[in-house]
């Protein structure tokens, strides 16, 4: 079976730190699958609100996580600090990539990397909308 392998770009324009509890372990004591996820979607929160958005706001518009993909590099333990960058990439009519890079603050190693496609959604009429004008703006090449 062929394997996921996320090409990102080299650098992206946000990053936060976030130290990982007990609670983000797995039985075999590290880094849940399921947790690094939610760890990426508080960081995601994190670089919209850097931007002056949330997640149901960005220039009048909501977003909905349409697809997420990731790939595992090394495992992550209880007690370390993880820096997560962020930017947005592959835009098209509706939406775009949010794409992603988890390491390990105190030695560097890359722990995960991965992509969560948006759509715009305008939740008044409960529809997918174009991708903001503004938003689009805020990345070069977008």
């Amino acid at each position: 079976m062929a394997r996921i392998k996320i090409e990102l770009p080299e650098s992206l324009p946000f990053s936060t730190e976030i130290p990982l509890y007990v609670e983000h372990m797995n039985h075999g004591n590290h880094l849940d699958n399921a947790r690094l996820l939610s760890l990426v979607s508080e960081a995601r929160v994190r670089w919209l609100k850097s931007m002056g958005y949330g997640e149901l706001n960005i220039e009048g518009l909501g977003i909905i996580v349409a697809d997420a993909a990731l790939q595992y590099l090394s495992e992550a333990f209880h007690g370390e600090t993880m820096v997560v960058e962020i930017g947005a990439d592959d835009f098209n009519k509706y939406g775009c990539d949010v794409v992603w890079r988890m390491r390990d603050k105190a030695s560097g190693r890359d722990v995960a990397r991965g992509k969560h496609g948006i759509v715009f959604f305008d939740y008044g009429v409960r529809k997918i909308a174009p991708a903001p004008e503004g938003f689009r703006r805020r990345f070069p090449g977008a």
